[in-house]
């Protein structure tokens, strides 16, 4: 089935609220609920309705997806973290519960422990992912640079290396949840059943339990540092455009660490303005040259440019230096460089300059 847009999945607009979302959900997911529709689609559909709404009612996961798309989510979630916290009982409650229907179609999922079947221990997590803002100037934005930052993120223990335990100890399996990480709950209505499978609240979901904690860490298998990292920020580079590290960010125990994401900002130029790929610089042009046509050389990215300025020119108008803006982040080309030129009226005339321009009114027949 092609991925499609979470929102068009559920037939709502990107800034629908939560309410809408559940609404959407809910008239969709008893129109395609397998109980009610016998049609070989139906399992599918319901799995994607399901996705989307797992997603958007979330507000954490739904930034994700608004900023990364579902590669964002893919990246960052497992299939079980997707689905948890997402409130399908108050959907669901008056056609018998979702444990079955769950564990049923959300197979495909891989790793939903949740859904699929207690015993099964959960996946190790992936560290949460950092953003680090970094201001630039317009020159590194231009021709790139490579900056150092420095970022506070969560690293594994180099004492006990991550594992939480006190080095010559040893972990022991847990037992509350006797080493499967999670502990089972069923609750009956009439008829329904409704399981609930959360993480074990002894061992955190890892199935085991330290005889002696790491004294470096506290037995959390993980230290926060500070780590000086090289950023490369290519040419053409953009106000709010995201830089991705790959395992930059947060570690996790057991699993990999998150991404850091740099986010550019520009600092304002005195002289220039940048609008997407191209740069807008604006002057001020004299009578005669306006009039008679001239010269002008005007600063550029990288150094300056000689623009020609044809005569009868008027204030307002916009001239474009080809290939003076900033390279194309696709890697071929640049944008372009506008000057716009304003004309200048002096506000103070010597006598000279009064008798010239009053000799050239009345050669141009007009009465001052």
């Amino acid at each position: 089935m092609d991925k499609r847009d979470y929102y068009d999945v559920l037939g709502v607009e990107k800034g629908a609220g939560k309410d809408e979302i559940k609404s959407a959900y809910r008239k969709l997911a008893l129109q395609y609920h397998p109980d009610r529709n016998k049609s070989p689609e139906a399992t599918e559909r319901f799995k994607e309705i399901s996705e989307a709404y797992a997603i958007l009612s979330d507000d954490e996961k739904r930034n994700q997806y608004d900023q990364f798309g579902r590669a964002g989510i893919y990246e960052r979630y497992n299939a079980e973290d997707i689905f948890r916290g997402a409130d399908f009982d108050s959907i669901f409650r008056d056609i018998g519960g979702i444990g079955g229907i769950f564990e049923q179609i959300l197979r495909g999922f891989g790793g939903f422990s949740t859904f699929q079947g207690f015993g099964t221990p959960q996946r190790p997590s992936r560290g949460e992912d950092l953003v680090y803002d970094l201001e630039i100037n317009f020159d590194d934005a231009a021709h790139g640079a490579s900056r150092e930052i420095e970022v506070p993120r969560l690293a594994q223990c180099s004492v006990c290396g991550g594992s939480g335990a006190q080095p010559g100890s040893q972990r022991e399996t847990c037992k509350t949840c006797y080493g499967r990480g999670q502990v089972q709950q069923v609750r009956r209505s009439g008829f329904a059943q409704m399981i609930q499978i959360t993480t074990c609240p002894r061992c955190n979901g890892a199935g085991t339990v330290i005889d002696k904690p790491c004294k470096n860490c506290g037995g959390n298998g993980l230290t926060r540092e500070r780590t000086k990292l090289q950023v490369k920020v290519p040419a053409g580079a953009d106000e709010g455009q995201s830089l991705r590290l790959r395992g930059e960010g947060n570690a996790a125990l057991g699993g990999r660490a998150g991404d850091l994401y740099v986010r550019i900002h520009l600092k304002p130029h005195p002289s220039f303005k940048r609008e997407g790929d191209n740069i807008l610089y604006e002057t001020k042009i004299s009578i005669p040259k306006a009039a008679l046509g001239g010269e002008l050389e005007v600063p550029a990215i990288d150094g300056k440019a000689q623009l020609k300025i044809p005569a009868g020119t008027r204030a307002g108008t916009v001239f474009r230096l080809e290939g003076k803006g900033f390279p194309h982040v696709e890697g071929w080309g640049r944008g372009d460089e506008l000057v716009r030129v304003d004309v200048d009226i002096p506000r103070e005339l010597n006598k000279r300059e009064r008798e010239l321009l009053q000799e050239l009114a009345r050669l141009r027949g007009e009465n001052l």
